[in-house]
């Protein structure tokens, strides 16, 4: 991509600079192409570009480069690059000093991408590509990407915070199903029948915790590389919430804690049925176990979640309330975050964070406020538009 105006005389200080690709230098060419078409103003580059004329002043510096160095534009141009963009290496040399574009080896093309220091301490991405006359001529232009590490050192944190969530989590049933296997394996003549069911049931469940730990991770890789996969089916939305509600009811809940309202008649619903017994079984058991009180689970017909779009029956809502002390207003805006947990009573914090983008993936949104008894309340909206392979 070039960046240029339309219609500039065809001068060297007129045509601007090719734009080096994020991660490594563009090579250099003996001529810039024309213009094929509509100018890019620089300033409206999402990263920071600096160019240095042949004389190594500073020509270019946009709105990205201003705000990643802080550093207003009309302070660097005309001034050498060195001065106008002093970078320095995670060792404290001068980088300009170090890779001496304009005197250094004639057959470089460029820097690739690495970490570099601003004035401050301030890391920063820099690649650099060096344009020449021809190849192993001078040095015409520099161009210089500047791209800010914030978003990679977030990811880099989340990252680390999910193996250590994923080794405590992995540590204590791991631990367990050793310790009853080795025992058992080591003692199996002096223990009842009894004891060896007790044993083997727990090493049960915490093979079943392990399995679905396991899941989890999975559904989060698919979730951030947007290779989660949504095979839909039509969907009895109402009949997947009873059968959530009787399962907790068999396991010893009382049938009076649940009350379940779906208004007819519903919009037929196209979606992926196991995903959303994941979505439900989440937001259930969130409110089973950290609410308190009377559990309601509302299915509506609902209008279209496209903007513009005022169809009426056009998506399905189902909300989940509770009546226990709900979600602090501060935290409201953490809980569909990896890790956060609304309670210190177990769980991975990963849950709300899958639910979202499950709903997502059908297209469909998740909110979540305070409920009318004072808890909790989530509610999730999904679009019910057939798929178009089947229109």
């Amino acid at each position: 991509m070039s960046v240029g105006t339309s219609g500039a005389p065809d001068t060297d200080a007129a045509r601007q600079p090719s734009v080096p690709r994020p991660g490594g230098p563009v090579p250099s060419r003996g001529h810039d192409p024309g213009p094929a078409g509509p100018g890019v103003d620089p300033d409206d580059l999402p990263d920071g570009l600096v160019v240095a004329d042949a004389d190594g002043r500073v020509v270019r510096f946009n709105a990205a480069a201003a705000r990643i160095t802080a550093t207003p534009a009309e302070r660097a141009l005309g001034r050498p690059l060195e001065e106008a963009l002093p970078l320095e290496d995670l060792e404290g040399r001068r980088w300009w000093q170090l890779t001496d574009p304009y005197g250094g080896l004639a057959i470089r093309v460029g820097q690739p991408e690495r970490n570099l220091l601003l004035p401050g301490g301030r890391e920063v991405l820099v690649s650099a590509s060096y344009v020449r006359v021809r190849p192993t001529g001078p040095v015409r232009r520099v161009v210089v990407c500047l791209r800010d590490t914030e978003a990679r050192r977030r990811t880099e944190r989340s990252h680390a915070e999910l193996i250590a969530t994923v080794a405590h989590e992995l540590r204590s049933p791991l631990t367990s199903v050793k310790g009853f296997t080795a025992t058992l394996l080591a003692k199996w003549e002096r223990f009842t029948d009894d004891q060896k069911r007790l044993m083997l049931e727990t090493v049960d469940a915490d093979a079943d915790r392990v399995t679905r730990l396991i899941a989890e991770l999975l559904d989060i890789s698919r979730i951030d590389s947007g290779r989660l996969e949504v095979r839909r089916q039509l969907v009895d939305i109402g009949a997947a919430v009873g059968r959530h509600v009787q399962a907790y009811v068999a396991a010893g809940q009382p049938a009076d804690r649940f009350l379940v309202r779906v208004e007819q008649p519903l919009p037929e619903l196209w979606a992926d049925p196991d995903k959303i017994d994941q979505v439900l079984s989440n937001l259930i058991e969130n409110a089973v176990r950290h609410g308190e009180g009377t559990v309601t689970i509302d299915v509506t017909p609902a209008a279209s979640l496209r903007e513009g779009d005022d169809a009426e029956n056009a998506a399905t809502s189902v909300t989940v309330s509770d009546e226990g002390p709900g979600i602090p207003e501060e935290s409201m805006n953490r809980v569909f975050t990896r890790f956060w947990r609304g309670s210190k009573r177990g769980g991975t914090g990963l849950g709300l964070y899958i639910v979202k983008g499950i709903v997502e993936a059908h297209g469909g949104a998740i909110t979540v406020g305070r409920a009318p008894g004072g808890g909790a309340q989530f509610r999730f909206t999904l679009p019910v538009g057939t798929p178009a392979h089947l229109l």
